[in-house]
Formats: structure tokens, C-alpha cells, sequence
């Protein structure tokens, strides 16, 4: 059985991974799944401030385990298995961790949808995290971009 790995951060793009993970395991793929989320390390301010690493350590858990609520909640009501994972740190790196760590065979992760410049200039996540991993990246699409490109099509064959 394959276990996929798909990163959440709360977004609708991040929960577009998780529709397309659940519309894999409808055609008959069986995986199981981990939910994956990154948070920023504390800042200096809040180290100074709180002076417990155990209680930033504990916000941040609790963070991310709130930011996948929605897609602990699909994954719940499809019946599929799954485990959750928080980290710390830089996104990419962290995700491409974890990825070691939990032994998965793949990787879904949303797409920001950003522009050829802005992407060469900023890089992104999904790019930063598909070049690094040891395994397969599946990048997905928003579906409104998806829907945008489609009509796109759609009006060029009609011409």
C-alpha cells in the first residue's frame, strides 16, 4: 500500500491536494495518507518573551493541527487512513524531512499558481519541494485556475 504524503497549510489550494488524493484513492488506489503541515520558527521576540521552548513548541503543534482540520474532516468522511505530522522550519526542507522520515512513496502538494516571472524570481514551495524529494511530486492546480484554462481551451476551439 502506498503512503502519500500531501502538505496542508489551511488553504483551499492545500485541501485541493487532499480532494485529489481522495479522487485517486476513488479509482482504486490504496494509500494511506499524511497530513503534513510546516510552521515558522519562533521569532526572536517570542523566544525572549516566552523564555519555554516547550510552550512555543506546543503553539505550534496545536497551529498546525488546527490548520488541518478541513482535511483531517474529507479524509474522515472517505474512510481513508491517515496520520498527521508537524513541523518546524523552513517549509521545503521541512516537508522534504518529513518525507524521509514517515517513508512515504509519494507527494501531493498544491500549487500557488503563480506566473512564470513571479515563480523564477521567488521560487515557490511546490518547485523548492519537487526538486528535493526523494520520491515523486504531484503538483496540483486550483481548481478555479483549472476551470480558467479549460474555457481557455474551449474558446481557442471554437475559433
Amino acid at each position: 500500500m502506498l503512503k502519500i504524503l500531501i502538505a496542508v497549510d489551511g488553504s483551499e489550494l492545500s485541501l485541493d491536494g487532499v480532494h485529489h488524493a481522495l479522487a485517486l484513492v476513488r479509482q482504486g488506489l490504496q494509500a494511506t495518507m499524511v497530513l503534513a503541515n510546516v510552521q515558522e520558527p519562533a521569532t526572536l521576540y517570542e523566544l525572549v518573551t516566552t523564555r519555554d521552548p516547550d510552550l512555543i513548541a506546543a503553539a505550534s503543534l496545536e497551529a498546525g493541527e488546527h490548520l488541518m482540520a478541513p482535511a483531517r474532516a474529507l479524509l474522515d468522511a472517505a474512510g481513508v487512513a491517515y496520520e498527521t505530522d508537524v513541523g518546524v522550519g523552513d517549509v521545503a526542507h521541512t516537508l522534504v524531512d518529513m518525507i524521509e522520515r514517515s517513508g512515504c512513496d509519494m507527494v501531493i502538494i498544491g500549487a500557488k499558481g503563480q506566473g512564470a516571472i513571479t515563480s523564477a524570481l521567488l521560487g515557490s514551495v511546490s518547485q523548492e519541494v519537487a526538486h528535493a524529494s526523494p520520491v515523486p511530486v504531484t503538483i496540483v492546480k486550483h481548481a478555479e485556475v483549472l476551470e480558467t484554462q479549460g474555457s481557455d481551451v474551449a474558446e481557442d476551439t471554437e475559433a
